[in-house]
């Protein structure tokens, strides 16, 4: 099940586990990615909070946590390759795995036809 976030962030779950990053649209605005910041695993992320940070050439933006839960696993060839999230940010490009404290609450977000309404 794939969902994406009114924040440009989208989630992929499997299982009780969802891989996490940002949408085609937001790397497309962002531009050439130069760093990535990811939190810990094991860390805490309750929705809403920054739970990462993807700089640009042109600015720096968070990463929120679109749901509540623990990560579980950090994409380290992205921190080594910040341009993998630009060029390929729902495959390769990924950010982060988190098991998170409510599965049902993916229902909530938006399904890719909604997504590709909302950031037209």
């Amino acid at each position: 099940m794939l969902r994406f976030t009114d924040e440009h962030e989208w989630l992929k779950l499997e299982g009780e586990v969802a891989t996490v990053g940002i949408t085609a649209h937001a790397a497309e605005q962002l531009g050439d990615l130069i760093f990535i910041e990811l939190p810990k695993v094991g860390a805490k992320l309750t929705k809403g909070e920054g739970a990462a940070v993807v700089e640009s050439v042109k600015a720096a933006s968070d990463v929120y946590a679109p749901l509540s839960g623990e990560v579980t696993e950090v994409n380290a060839a992205a921190i080594d390759d910040p341009a993998t999230v630009g060029s390929d940010p729902q495959g390769a490009g990924w950010l982060y795995r988190m098991r998170l404290a409510d599965p049902s609450a993916m229902d909530a977000l938006m399904d890719e036809a909604a997504y590709a309404a909302f950031a037209k």
